[in-house]
C-alpha cells in the first residue's frame, strides 16, 4: 500500500489527484487496478470531468448547497461533511491498461474535501 498525502484549502474542495496516482502506479508494471481508499469520514474521492474547470466548481458549489447546515446533534459541527462523505463515497477501483489509468478522455480521480482545509490522506493499493 502507498499513501498520497494531499493539503486541503478550503472547506469544500475538489483536488485533481489523477497526476499522483498515474505516478504511483507507475511502481507497479504488472498491476491490472488500482484501489484508492479515504480513510476519513468527512472527505471522499470520485471520478468526474477533468478538461473543464467549471465542472468543478459547479459541484463544488453543489456540495456547499446539497447539505444544509441544520442543527444537527454532531457536537463538532461537521455533520454535513460527514454526510457529504456518506454520499459520494471513500473508495475507488480504476482498471490499468498496458500500465496506465484506465480513465475515459475527460475523466479525472478527485479526492473531495469536506471539512477543510486539512491535511488527509489517501491509501492506493494496486490490484
Amino acid at each position: 500500500m502507498e499513501i498520497i498525502k494531499i493539503r486541503s484549502s478550503r472547506k469544500i474542495e475538489l483536488i485533481d489527484i489523477t497526476a499522483k496516482v498515474a505516478e504511483e502506479i507507475c511502481n507497479f508494471p504488472e498491476a491490472k487496478a488500482v484501489l484508492l481508499y479515504v480513510p476519513h469520514t468527512t472527505a471522499g474521492i470520485l471520478i468526474n470531468e477533468n478538461a473543464d474547470p467549471d465542472v468543478k466548481r459547479d459541484l463544488e458549489m453543489y456540495f456547499a448547497r446539497v447539505v444544509p447546515d441544520l442543527p444537527f446533534r454532531h457536537l463538532e459541527g461537521n455533520s454535513p461533511a460527514h454526510i457529504l462523505s456518506s454520499l459520494v463515497g471513500v473508495s475507488l477501483y480504476v482498471p490499468i491498461n498496458q500500465g496506465k489509468l484506465g480513465l475515459g478522455t475527460w475523466q479525472g480521480i478527485y479526492f473531495a474535501e469536506f471539512d477543510g482545509p486539512r491535511e488527509r490522506k489517501v491509501y492506493l493499493t494496486p490490484l
